[in-house]
């Protein structure tokens, strides 16, 4: 078994955190730490557009925390629970990417994302999935008893996020259980620059949402936090379908 990996660099004024020789997992812009440097963690923010007051965020998957530390920047009122496989990555982060310590509205845990969600009682108004090893694989975390975990753990008005690989051979699958999980309520972006596909799954159906009410959350959100999420604004209000019986 390959021994995974972990390294930290800089290029032009933005660290890096890479697993493995071609798997950059994430980026900070080091004279601006809480924004958001690649386009796949600005795109799992569309999910502020359907829940712009986060009470309780649930990140699976924490990397160098792009999405944890934007939230936890900009939401003061949000609690904040991560939670990473890998102690050495929770490290990493601590020691060179500005995580956030500790707190009553902060935390980490080293553990099973799937298992998590499998066990969990409490209800979270966004779940941000971004979970990968350093083979750029996501095992259990895009299965359909994962995403029906996490679609349980959802509130009424919750929203999932997740990241995924739009050139592996399982894709599309992928994107069909979160459709049949989420009964059809599911959305996907565009892909970004490098590939990745930002799927969203929507707690309870979004007949009262519209572009013109999107839009201007967008506006509002550009005008809090200068994030620029109105790309990721879905043009057709067509939920996918599964074909999984």
């Amino acid at each position: 078994m390959a021994k995974e990996r972990i390294e930290v660099f800089e290029e032009r004024g933005i660290r890096y955190l890479q697993f493995g020789p071609n798997c950059i997992q994430s980026a900070m812009r080091i004279s601006r730490p809480y924004s958001l440097v690649l386009d796949y963690t600005r795109a799992m923010m569309a999910v502020l557009l359907f829940q712009p007051a986060p009470r309780n965020a649930l990140v699976i998957g924490l990397g160098a925390g792009s999405v944890a530390k934007f939230l936890h920047h900009h939401y003061p009122s949000t609690r904040i629970t991560v939670v990473e496989l890998n102690p050495k990555v929770v490290t990493v982060a601590q020691t060179y990417f500005y995580l956030p310590e500790e707190s009553a509205r902060f935390s980490v845990q080293i553990g099973d994302g799937f298992t998590y969600v499998q066990e969990c009682k409490r209800r979270f108004d966004i779940i941000l999935v971004d979970g990968f090893d350093h083979n750029s694989r996501a095992g259990p975390l895009e299965s359909l008893s994962f995403y029906t975990a996490c679609r349980a753990r959802l509130s009424e008005h919750g929203v999932l996020a997740a990241n995924l690989l739009g050139e592996e051979k399982g894709f599309k699958a992928t994107t069909e259980r979160i459709a049949l999980a989420f009964e059809g309520r599911a959305f996907q972006l565009r892909p970004s620059k490098a590939g990745n596909v930002i799927m969203l799954g929507l707690g309870t159906a979004t007949d009262s949402l519209n572009e013109e009410i999107l839009q201007q959350r967008a506006s509002a959100l550009k005008e809090s936090t200068s994030l620029n999420i109105a790309f990721a604004i879905p043009k057709k209000w067509q939920p996918l379908q599964s074909d999984i019986g």
